[in-house]
Protein backbone atom coordinates (compact mmCIF):
# COMPACT_ATOMS: atom_id res chain seq x y z
CA UNK A 1 0.00 0.00 0.00
CA UNK A 2 2.83 2.63 -1.34
CA UNK A 3 1.34 6.23 -0.63
CA UNK A 4 3.74 9.52 -0.74
CA UNK A 5 4.92 9.44 2.66
CA UNK A 6 5.40 5.79 2.95
CA UNK A 7 4.84 3.90 6.07
CA UNK A 8 4.87 0.19 7.67
CA UNK A 9 0.98 -0.55 8.42
CA UNK A 10 1.26 -3.15 11.19
CA UNK A 11 -2.51 -4.56 10.40
CA UNK A 12 -1.43 -5.26 6.96
CA UNK A 13 1.71 -6.11 7.89
CA UNK A 14 2.98 -4.44 4.41
CA UNK A 15 6.62 -2.53 4.59
CA UNK A 16 5.80 0.21 2.46
CA UNK A 17 8.68 2.64 3.75
CA UNK A 18 9.79 4.93 0.91
CA UNK A 19 11.07 8.44 2.22
CA UNK A 20 9.73 11.60 1.44
CA UNK A 21 11.89 14.20 -0.19
CA UNK A 22 13.66 17.07 1.66
CA UNK A 23 12.62 16.00 5.18
CA UNK A 24 12.10 18.38 7.32
CA UNK A 25 14.77 18.76 10.75
CA UNK A 26 13.57 16.47 13.31
CA UNK A 27 12.85 18.84 16.16
CA UNK A 28 9.04 18.53 16.37
CA UNK A 29 7.94 18.19 19.64
CA UNK A 30 5.96 14.72 19.64
CA UNK A 31 3.37 15.19 22.59
CA UNK A 32 2.18 18.17 20.16
CA UNK A 33 1.86 16.34 17.03
CA UNK A 34 -0.09 13.69 18.89
CA UNK A 35 -2.37 15.96 20.04
CA UNK A 36 -2.83 17.36 16.43
CA UNK A 37 -3.17 14.28 15.05
CA UNK A 38 -5.69 13.21 17.58
CA UNK A 39 -7.86 16.36 16.43
CA UNK A 40 -7.34 15.52 12.58
CA UNK A 41 -7.34 11.67 12.62
CA UNK A 42 -10.77 11.57 14.68
CA UNK A 43 -13.14 11.91 12.29
CA UNK A 44 -11.37 9.13 10.45
CA UNK A 45 -11.99 7.11 12.54
CA UNK A 46 -15.14 7.41 13.93
CA UNK A 47 -16.52 7.11 9.99
CA UNK A 48 -15.59 3.68 11.03
CA UNK A 49 -18.11 3.77 14.00
CA UNK A 50 -14.79 3.90 16.40
CA UNK A 51 -13.53 5.57 18.93
CA UNK A 52 -10.04 7.05 18.54
CA UNK A 53 -8.32 6.21 21.69
CA UNK A 54 -5.08 7.55 21.62
CA UNK A 55 -2.62 8.62 18.63
CA UNK A 56 1.11 8.19 19.93
CA UNK A 57 4.47 9.73 18.09
CA UNK A 58 8.03 8.50 18.67
CA UNK A 59 10.62 10.26 17.05
CA UNK A 60 13.53 8.47 16.81
CA UNK A 61 16.46 10.98 14.15
CA UNK A 62 14.24 12.08 11.23
CA UNK A 63 11.68 9.54 10.89
CA UNK A 64 8.43 8.85 12.90
CA UNK A 65 6.29 6.11 14.48
CA UNK A 66 2.80 7.45 14.09
CA UNK A 67 0.94 4.38 16.94
CA UNK A 68 -3.19 4.75 16.44
CA UNK A 69 -5.02 2.99 18.68
CA UNK A 70 -8.58 2.50 18.33
CA UNK A 71 -11.46 1.37 19.94
CA UNK A 72 -15.39 0.23 19.96
CA UNK A 73 -18.28 3.16 21.69
CA UNK A 74 -19.38 2.90 24.74
CA UNK A 75 -22.27 0.31 23.26
CA UNK A 76 -19.88 -2.49 21.56
CA UNK A 77 -19.45 -5.45 22.71
CA UNK A 78 -16.28 -8.03 22.46
CA UNK A 79 -13.38 -6.32 20.28
CA UNK A 80 -12.46 -4.95 17.35
CA UNK A 81 -12.01 -7.52 14.64
CA UNK A 82 -8.85 -7.60 12.48
CA UNK A 83 -10.28 -7.37 9.44
CA UNK A 84 -11.76 -3.88 10.97
CA UNK A 85 -8.42 -2.48 11.59
CA UNK A 86 -7.51 -2.90 8.24
CA UNK A 87 -9.92 -0.91 7.05
CA UNK A 88 -9.58 1.89 9.07
CA UNK A 89 -5.66 1.74 8.83
CA UNK A 90 -6.37 2.12 4.75
CA UNK A 91 -8.38 5.23 5.67
CA UNK A 92 -6.31 6.44 7.91
CA UNK A 93 -3.13 6.17 6.11
CA UNK A 94 -5.28 7.72 3.24
CA UNK A 95 -5.92 10.74 5.00
CA UNK A 96 -2.01 10.89 6.57
CA UNK A 97 -1.02 11.02 2.94
CA UNK A 98 -3.48 14.28 2.87
CA UNK A 99 -2.70 15.59 5.94
CA UNK A 100 -1.99 19.50 5.18
CA UNK A 101 -0.18 19.89 8.27
CA UNK A 102 2.29 17.11 7.52
CA UNK A 103 6.06 18.35 8.17
CA UNK A 104 6.93 16.28 5.35
CA UNK A 105 9.10 13.08 7.15
CA UNK A 106 8.96 9.69 6.53
CA UNK A 107 6.85 7.69 8.83
CA UNK A 108 5.67 3.77 9.49
CA UNK A 109 2.05 3.58 10.55
CA UNK A 110 0.79 1.38 13.58
CA UNK A 111 -2.67 0.61 13.81
CA UNK A 112 -4.15 -1.64 16.26
CA UNK A 113 -7.10 -1.93 19.34
CA UNK A 114 -6.49 -1.87 23.08
CA UNK A 115 -5.05 -4.86 24.88
CA UNK A 116 -6.25 -6.23 27.60
CA UNK A 117 -3.20 -5.11 29.52
CA UNK A 118 -4.17 -1.44 28.68
CA UNK A 119 -5.08 0.53 32.06
CA UNK A 120 -9.17 1.27 32.95
CA UNK A 121 -8.97 4.92 32.65
CA UNK A 122 -12.52 5.54 31.29
CA UNK A 123 -16.35 4.14 32.67
CA UNK A 124 -16.47 2.44 29.20
CA UNK A 125 -13.42 0.50 30.15
CA UNK A 126 -14.27 -0.47 33.31
CA UNK A 127 -17.90 -1.58 31.93
CA UNK A 128 -16.45 -3.38 29.22
CA UNK A 129 -14.28 -5.39 31.66
CA UNK A 130 -17.37 -6.38 34.01
CA UNK A 131 -16.73 -10.33 35.55
CA UNK A 132 -13.27 -10.00 34.74
CA UNK A 133 -10.19 -10.34 37.93
CA UNK A 134 -8.98 -6.68 37.93
CA UNK A 135 -6.40 -4.94 39.74
CA UNK A 136 -7.38 -1.78 41.48
CA UNK A 137 -4.39 0.28 43.19
CA UNK A 138 -6.21 3.24 45.21
CA UNK A 139 -4.79 6.78 45.48
CA UNK A 140 -4.40 5.97 49.53
CA UNK A 141 -2.09 3.39 48.40
CA UNK A 142 -4.31 0.21 48.97
CA UNK A 143 -4.20 -2.29 46.69
CA UNK A 144 -7.38 -4.58 45.87
CA UNK A 145 -7.78 -7.58 43.56
CA UNK A 146 -10.98 -8.95 43.13
CA UNK A 147 -14.17 -9.46 40.45
CA UNK A 148 -15.36 -6.31 38.57
CA UNK A 149 -18.98 -6.81 39.03
CA UNK A 150 -20.70 -3.57 37.60
CA UNK A 151 -19.20 -0.28 36.40
CA UNK A 152 -21.05 3.36 36.13
CA UNK A 153 -20.65 6.70 35.54
CA UNK A 154 -19.55 7.47 38.72
CA UNK A 155 -17.66 4.16 40.38
CA UNK A 156 -17.05 0.45 40.03
CA UNK A 157 -18.01 -2.35 42.15
CA UNK A 158 -16.04 -5.16 43.05
CA UNK A 159 -16.07 -9.00 45.40
CA UNK A 160 -12.56 -8.27 46.64
CA UNK A 161 -10.34 -11.83 46.67
CA UNK A 162 -9.46 -12.76 49.86
CA UNK A 163 -6.14 -14.12 51.47
CA UNK A 164 -6.75 -17.99 52.19
CA UNK A 165 -4.55 -20.66 52.67
CA UNK A 166 -2.30 -22.38 50.05
CA UNK A 167 -3.98 -25.25 48.19
CA UNK A 168 -7.60 -23.67 49.14
CA UNK A 169 -10.00 -22.23 46.62
CA UNK A 170 -10.46 -18.44 46.37
CA UNK A 171 -13.16 -16.90 48.10
CA UNK A 172 -14.66 -13.41 47.56
CA UNK A 173 -15.58 -10.82 49.75
CA UNK A 174 -18.24 -8.59 50.08
CA UNK A 175 -19.42 -6.48 47.26
CA UNK A 176 -17.67 -2.91 48.02
CA UNK A 177 -18.54 0.55 45.82
CA UNK A 178 -14.89 2.45 44.83
CA UNK A 179 -15.53 5.95 43.37
CA UNK A 180 -12.87 6.60 40.09
CA UNK A 181 -12.07 9.80 42.48
CA UNK A 182 -10.34 7.35 44.51
CA UNK A 183 -8.56 5.05 42.22
CA UNK A 184 -5.22 5.64 41.00
CA UNK A 185 -4.89 2.95 38.72
CA UNK A 186 -6.48 0.03 37.33
CA UNK A 187 -5.65 -2.91 35.12
CA UNK A 188 -7.05 -6.44 33.99
CA UNK A 189 -5.58 -9.33 35.57
CA UNK A 190 -4.97 -12.29 32.90
CA UNK A 191 -6.92 -15.84 33.99
CA UNK A 192 -6.55 -19.00 32.36
CA UNK A 193 -10.60 -19.61 34.03
CA UNK A 194 -12.17 -17.61 36.20
CA UNK A 195 -11.63 -18.73 39.81
CA UNK A 196 -13.89 -20.84 41.39
CA UNK A 197 -14.82 -19.28 44.05
CA UNK A 198 -17.81 -18.56 46.66
CA UNK A 199 -19.59 -15.87 45.91
CA UNK A 200 -21.78 -15.50 48.96
CA UNK A 201 -19.11 -13.21 50.89
CA UNK A 202 -16.22 -15.67 51.44
CA UNK A 203 -16.73 -16.25 54.93
CA UNK A 204 -17.97 -20.09 55.05
CA UNK A 205 -14.44 -22.75 55.43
Amino acid sequence: MAGKSGKQNTAARQDTSIPRRNPAPAHLDAAAEAERLREFLRPTVERHKLLLEDVEVRIVGSHRTLHVVVDLPDDGVDGVSLDTVSEVSQSVSNALDNDPGDDGRPYNLEVSSPGVSRPLTQPRHWRRNIGRLVDVRLVDGEVLEGRLIDADETSVSLKPLMTVKKGTKPKFGEDRAIPYDKIRKGTVQVEFAHADAEESGGNND
